[in-house]
């Protein structure tokens, strides 16, 4: 089956590969686009897992303000000054400073939540009457998941992406890192909000 060259190019614009990779791409997935850019994502995250642990000390800090109310600046760094000054790494961070606006993280990753915030919250739902109804060698399990779910909305990577709802901000990063070549990191961001003090 032919593969048309529009979902060729647009394939190649979407996840930053080559035509000829684009085309395989589409000639594997019997010309269903959606079946080839899944494929291709699902690759480039691998490879954008392998460049996890490279360092990042070029970078930007992007600001974003949404009707004079709330205001985001964030720091995200990459390794090479020629992808921090590429316009697609721009657009990039300001997606993300448009996402910390919009959805009000606190963290960026699990791992950024303080031990004694995410043990304080623990021992309120290990407290809690409903846990107490449950089978006692179930607990445990039900307070992570519970405790997943409510760091979920306050975890950048964890929240679902506000221009893509089918993916995270974590497989959006993925994704950018996969474009890019270079390993990517949101080091650090500010949300401010009109007439709201922390």
């Amino acid at each position: 089956m032919g593969v048309s060259i529009e979902d060729i190019k647009k394939l190649k614009e979407l996840t930053g590969v080559g035509l000829t990779d684009a085309k395989q791409a589409l000639v594997e997935a019997a010309g269903d686009f959606d079946k080839a850019l899944e494929a291709m994502r699902k690759k480039g995250i691998t490879k954008a897992e392998k460049k996890g642990d490279r360092e990042t000390r070029e970078g930007l800090i992007e600001s974003y303000v949404h009707s004079g109310r709330i205001g985001v600046v964030v720091e995200v760094n990459c390794e090479t000054d020629f992808v921090a000054r590429l316009p697609e790494f721009k657009e990039f961070a300001h997606q993300i400073a448009m996402q910390i606006a919009a959805m009000s993280p606190r963290f960026v990753t699990m791992e950024d939540i303080p031990s004694d915030a995410y043990e304080a919250k623990k021992q309120e739902l290990l407290a809690s009457d409903d846990l107490a109804k449950k089978p006692e060698n179930m607990r445990e399990q039900i307070v992570e998941g519970q405790l997943k779910k409510y760091f979920v909305e306050q975890v950048l990577f964890e929240q679902p992406y506000v221009l893509d709802d089918t993916m995270t901000v974590a497989d959006r990063v993925k994704e950018q890192i996969a474009k890019s070549g270079e390993n990517i990191r949101i080091s650090q961001f500010r949300r401010i909000e009109l007439g709201i003090t922390e």
